[in-house]
């Protein structure tokens, strides 16, 4: 298993481009509408908040307004992937469904109202979209209001 990247406090490293990704690998982050549920799944490995081990966690990431996230969903609840990661904010992005690769992230919570609306607004009529009957619908947007949310930023490799 990989552990999360924790080297680098350098922040011109991350960003939330993907144009320095390879090809194959920023086609399979940048998913589009039509994608179905399986290719929003990762596994993201991380810190344990409680036993600093590397943890391995399963998880949807969204594209929306240019940008990764990952989100806890309708609901809002308390997630063990928040905590660890607004205490080790650096992990591995993990793509395992069609193209494989483990790519060193950031994760930074999103708490300006504005991006918060933006985003969730999108990620909602997303998942509204009739491409996958496999998905819960319908999806309200004001059920996900209180959701966790994450923007992912991945490093730029020199």
């Amino acid at each position: 298993m990989s552990t999360p990247d924790t080297t680098g406090s350098n922040d011109s490293a991350w960003g939330a481009s993907l144009s320095h990704l390879p090809h194959h690998i920023r086609r399979a982050i940048e998913i589009t509408p039509a994608a179905g549920t399986r290719e929003r799944i990762i596994d993201i490995t991380t810190l344990g908040r409680r036993t600093g081990r590397a943890r391995r966690i399963e998880i949807f990431f969204y594209r929306a307004a240019g940008a990764t996230y990952l989100c806890s969903g309708a609901g809002g609840a308390a997630t063990d992937w928040h905590a660890n990661l607004l205490a080790n904010p650096n992990f591995t992005f993990h793509l395992k469904n069609g193209i494989r690769a483990d790519l060193p992230a950031r994760a930074t919570p999103v708490t300006d109202p504005a991006e918060r609306q933006a985003v969730l607004a999108e990620i909602v009529a997303d998942l509204n979209q009739p491409h996958d009957p496999g998905t819960i619908r319908p999806t309200r947007l004001e059920d996900w209001a209180d959701s966790r949310l994450m923007r992912i930023s991945f490093r730029h490799r020199p």
